[in-house]
């Protein structure tokens, strides 16, 4: 046998505590370096945090992660602008985890920080990044937003230490959910600050911050910092530091990125995008739009015609669920081509995307570089395109200014090819195709409309025939809004003409002679005034009211166009005066719908009146028992199943005698059939006897002859008797026969056999009397005497 192993002892090491690792991280925070710091580990984070930092393959620190982290851990409120794919989502993630890990947070303190980011897509992505860093930690962490399973968000609400959301559904809860309890919040941070603090969440966000405690850590990031007081004033900041890491940079936007600009016409941009798309094939491409309902028909009509790639479609009238997939089935694939809104323009982070297209203009200068950094993340390269109408150029001048480089290129003309004649034939064939592109149509019109900046979009520049052809739209869709536009326009004009023709009319009658001149000075004076009026009428797009078709209800969201308001008071008064007069609204098909629910009125029913103006019910249709109406007018919930036995026995008892009524009425109708033929029978009887009588038919006239009984004797009384019989019989059925037509049975009817056989029964009984021979012999007889 061998020699027993030996075991060498080792002792257990000490157990640090955990509360004596957090002072001696937190002693480190106030040595930082930023300018010696280069990796992760060179921070002074929790094992929890390298660690997951690491699996994930997050080593090395980016500029603004190496400015901004250390600050954090400080507890200083940051403002933080780099450039987009710079890494600022591990910049307030990193500090998240730290300050709860060093306050040892556990689940029953509940929520101890906040994220709000403006799109739902966004906050998925910081989400799934929080889930693999942060692994190793201890906390909770909650998806909260749109398009989800409400209740099941509700009920785990006070469960969550760390809250990832939109802010729509952040209020939601905070005015619904009882279980939500935001007093012990310790860190806020905003990304894409500029768009949640601008005007379309302006009313959102001030009810949120109103409900937040006032001392707490706040952390703003964007690629487009707001440095607006007012902004800062109401996130109560303070002593806030602004980190901008490239603001000395010789450009905004990143170096790997490289940018370009088209100019086209309008209705060039579809066959610009075809040809694009069939170009680039085996690349990832998104393209921009500026309306859901541009991206939807796009979408439609490219899957029709089947470019050769796969194509996607992510804007937001999509359900979340499918808005998730669509999110994540482009970042895995190599190929494709996304059509999107802006909503895919800020924070998402599309791995390796190739190219981005935007065909719309953007709003601004921001706009465009949220929507080009999509592409040249993390110092990887990628190309942007911008197409611009002939009226748009000055757009270029914008983004220079804003140190954005962008070279112009010009397209082949030889290698454009128009899918014009493909999507005339597919609008034909599809109705609702058809109404889709329609919907582009207007959609596109009303974006430009609405824009701010109008030396740039100008719809009057827009050649719209030619663009819906390029749709393959047939004719043109109608424009209303713009219509009733210069139908308002006009109206301000002519008014503000006439009112002010009048006040110079009378400061002439109070002018002397001697001060003509004077007056001719006031009336350019007033000429200057009217265009100011004109001007500002035209430009105060805030105060029209867009209604198109219940389908294409626009809501304003943002400020479209700043008025002058350095006016005379006189000219203010005469818009005020004319803004009054204006300021009924439109009746809208919406409105006339709501008020016939509220009237109750059912469509298409029929209501009949009898003379007396009582409503005729019809019992088939509608319930004829007071019983059944009492329990159609009662409002509880459930069915009563005695009631209801009730009223079908009641409705019953009605049916069956309305049955009655109805058989009665049947035989009232055969009677009456019956009896207007007997008459007319009666007559023709009538007819025949009154031809008989005028001499219709010739009998000789004997009344000159003697008696015969005189000249031969009397006939035997048998014979008599016989012709008596025969007499009784003939009359006898003569009166059987006329009982039979004025007294028929109910059951036996009069046929026009039996009154033929009537007429020939009585032409029998009318010739009946001498024959032919006897009367021969006795004329022979009387010419021999």
């Amino acid at each position: 046998m061998g020699k027993p192993k030996v075991k060498i002892f080792k002792p257990k090491k000490k157990r640090v505590p955990e509360s004596k690792i957090i002072e001696e991280l937190q002693a480190k925070y106030d040595s930082i370096d930023e300018s010696k710091i280069q990796k992760f580990e060179d921070l002074p984070l929790s094992s929890q945090t390298l660690k997951g930092l690491k699996e994930n393959e997050f080593i090395n620190l980016t500029d603004i992660q190496r400015q901004s982290i250390g600050l954090a851990l400080k507890g200083n409120d940051i403002l933080g602008a780099a450039k987009t794919g710079s890494g600022k989502t591990l910049a307030f993630l990193v500090p998240i985890l730290e300050i709860l890990y060093c306050k040892q947070w556990t689940r029953l303190d509940g929520l101890g920080a906040l994220v709000i980011t403006p799109t739902r897509e966004l906050a998925y992505q910081i989400y799934e990044t929080l889930r693999k860093v942060g692994r190793n930690h201890d906390f909770s962490a909650g998806l909260i937003i749109g398009g989800k399973d409400l209740h099941f968000e509700k009920k785990r609400m006070d469960q969550c230490n760390i809250v990832i959301c939109t802010p729509g559904r952040l209020l939601q809860h905070m005015d619904e959910n009882p279980l939500f309890d935001c007093i012990n919040i310790k860190i806020l941070v905003l990304d894409e600050a500029d768009r949640c603090l601008d005007m379309g969440f302006q009313k959102t966000m001030d009810s949120i911050i109103e409900n937040l405690p006032p001392e707490r850590q706040t952390l703003l990031f964007s690629a487009t910092q707001t440095k607006s007081v007012r902004d800062l004033a109401r996130l109560s900041l303070k002593d806030p530091l602004y980190i901008s890491v490239h603001e000395r940079s010789a450009h905004t936007t990143p170096e790997g990125l490289q940018q370009s600009y088209v100019v086209c016409e309008l209705e060039e941009k579809m066959a610009m995008l075809w040809s694009f798309v069939r170009n680039h094939l085996k690349q990832k491409v998104i393209v921009f739009f500026s309306s859901c309902k541009q991206v939807k028909y796009i979408f439609e009509a490219f899957c029709r015609m089947r470019p050769g790639v796969s194509l996607l479609a992510l804007y937001g009238t999509l359900h979340q669920l499918r808005r998730m997939n669509i999110y994540e089935s482009f970042c895995k694939k190599q190929h494709a081509v996304l059509f999107a809104t802006d909503i895919a323009a800020r924070g998402l982070d599309f791995p390796a995307v190739n190219w981005v297209v935007q065909m719309d203009c953007p709003e601004d200068t921001n706009a465009y570089i949220h929507r080009a950094g999509r592409t040249a993340r993390f110092q990887k390269g990628g190309e942007s395109l911008l197409v611009l109408l002939p009226s748009e150029e000055k757009m270029v001048e914008h983004l220079r200014d804003r140190k954005i480089p962008i070279n112009m290129i010009r397209i082949n003309p030889n290698k454009l090819h128009s899918p014009q004649r493909k999507l005339e034939a597919l609008l034909a064939r599809d109705v609702a195709l058809k109404e889709s592109a329609q919907r582009a149509f207007i959609a596109y019109v009303k974006s430009v409309f609405l824009m701010k900046d109008k030396e740039i979009f100008d719809v009057q520049a827009l050649n719209t025939d030619a663009f819906a052809r390029s749709l393959g739209l047939a004719i043109p869709p109608r424009i209303r809004f713009l219509q009733r536009k210069q139908k308002s326009l006009k109206e301000v004009k002519k008014e503000a003409s006439t009112s002010l023709n009048k006040s110079s009319n009378n400061s002439g009658d109070e002018q002397d002679d001697g001060e003509s001149e004077s007056s001719d000075e006031s009336g350019y004076e007033n000429d200057y005034k009217n265009e100011k009026v004109l001007t500002k009428g035209q430009s105060g797009f805030e105060k029209f009211n867009f209604d198109d078709n219940e389908d294409d209800l626009l809501t304003v969201k943002r400020k479209n166009i700043d008025i002058d308001d350095e006016l005379p008071e006189k000219l203010e008064d005469i818009e005020l005066e004319s803004a009054k007069s204006k300021q009924k609204k439109a009746v809208t098909r919406a409105a006339i719908a709501k008020k016939i629910l509220k009237k109750k009125i059912v469509a298409n029913k029929k209501t009949n009146f009898d003379e007396e103006g009582q409503e005729i019910l019809d019992p088939t249709r509608s319930k004829v028992s007071d019983l059944a109406k009492q329990y159609e007018n009662e409002d509880a919930s459930g069915i009563n199943i005695e009631v209801a036995k009730q009223v079908l026995r009641e409705e019953d008892r009605f049916d069956k005698q309305r049955f009655r009524e109805k058989i009665k009425e049947k035989h009232r109708e055969e009677k009456k059939k019956l009896k207007a033929q007997q008459k007319v029978e009666d007559q023709d009887g009538e007819d025949f006897e009154s031809g008989d009588e005028s001499g219709d038919s010739y009998e000789p006239d004997v009344s000159w002859l003697p008696d015969p009984d005189e000249i031969y004797g009397k006939a035997d009384g048998s014979d008599q008797e016989s012709d008596g019989k025969d007499q009784k019989s003939v009359n006898s059925d003569v009166n059987s026969d006329e009982e039979k037509v004025h007294r028929p049975s109910k059951r036996k009817l009069v046929t026009k056999d039996d009154h033929k056989k009537k007429k020939t029964k009585y032409n029998m009984s009318a010739s009946s009397g001498y024959g032919l021979d006897a009367e021969e012999e006795l004329a022979l007889q009387l010419l021999r005497g």
